[in-house]
């Protein structure tokens, strides 16, 4: 091994647990990480003011789904509220110095697969109302406001729920502070089917801890099956849509060393980073950019939209 590779071993091993006290604005390393929760708080207090005046639901759906047609799960790196809520509990975990679990690839391929399976028992739980109701079909505000038959598809939405609102959720809320009512991701959904139980507070702190403390141990628990941002890269299979979506991760393997940064530093345990060659299509990516940002390999990996990069990795073993 030579005196290079071990001198990025032992600073990669140096800043496993935030031990560097360097400032953000030359550490490389934390660059995209502090841009990134800025501006999911930015997009928080935004969805938080959309709460409040009341907007389309529908639209807000479509939004979503034709975003991460074009852009990938950009919407889930940087965006979703629920992936905040996560990103919290790992900044908690690294402040006091605990390590994380990384989930076994079988499982964690599995889970991520799980997504399109809820994604179409969702999509068909509508199917039965709509094939009885002639006019459901042409009733646009039912779906803008995801009314019956389409009140299901509002699960798909319950990531972008603030954790207050100033005014009481429809089916129910955790507790109330002057005025102001906490509630949860998915929580209104518990409410809203399990009402008629007596259960439905107890099972949403139960499920909130659940969640919480998976997500406390586990980076980005939620985004493995989660299906809102479910990404339909997929369909960049066929030559016609090769170029779908347009924001992706780009890799130069001839800069590629193997060091495995890549593979490690991912909270959803993408391999393909590592693996490819070139452009990476994985569903499975958030576009968090914590592999470019922590690649110690100059323009080895690089973020491009519709082959112009946009941001790249830079050797900041070198120039720390």
């Amino acid at each position: 091994m030579n005196n290079k590779k071990q001198l990025k071993i032992e600073r990669i091993q140096n800043i496993k647990f935030g031990c560097e006290s360097l400032n953000w604005l030359k550490d490389k390393t934390k660059r995209f990480s502090i841009i990134r929760v800025s501006i999911q708080l930015l997009f928080l207090m935004l969805i938080f003011y959309v709460s409040i005046v009341g907007v389309w639901k529908g639209i807000l759906l479509l939004i979503i789904f034709f975003a991460t047609v074009f852009l990938g799960r950009l919407f889930c790196g940087w965006v979703c509220p629920m992936g905040l809520y996560m990103d919290i509990m790992t900044l908690l975990r690294r402040l006091l110095r605990i390590s994380h679990w990384s989930l076994p690839e079988s499982l964690n391929g599995v889970l991520h697969k799980t997504r399109y399976i809820i994604a179409l028992v969702i999509i068909a739980l509508a199917l039965p109302g709509l094939a009885t109701s002639y006019t459901a079909l042409h009733d646009v505000s039912k779906f803008l406001w995801l009314q019956p038959p389409f009140t299901v598809y509002a699960f798909l939405l319950e990531p972008l729920q603030p954790l207050v609102l100033p005014w009481r959720p429809p089916f129910g809320a955790l507790a109330e502070i002057s005025g102001f009512y906490l509630t949860f991701p998915y929580v209104g959904e518990i409410f809203l089917y399990l009402k008629d139980t007596g259960f439905a507070l107890l099972l949403s702190y139960i499920f909130i801890v659940i969640v919480l403390g998976i997500s406390f141990k586990v980076r980005r628990f939620w985004c493995r099956f989660c299906p809102t941002g479910i990404s339909l890269a997929a369909i960049n299979r066929f030559n016609r849509f090769k170029n779908i979506p347009f924001l992706r991760l780009s890799k130069k393997e001839e800069k590629c060393t193997k060091c495995g940064i890549c593979k490690r530093v991912c909270p959803v345990q993408v391999t393909e980073v590592y693996e490819s060659n070139k452009d990476i299509y994985s569903t499975m990516c958030t576009l968090c950019l914590r592999c470019v940002e922590m690649c110690p390999e100059s323009d080895c990996l690089s973020l491009k939209l519709n082959g112009k990069t946009i941001c790249k990795s830079r050797n900041w073993l070198e120039s720390a």
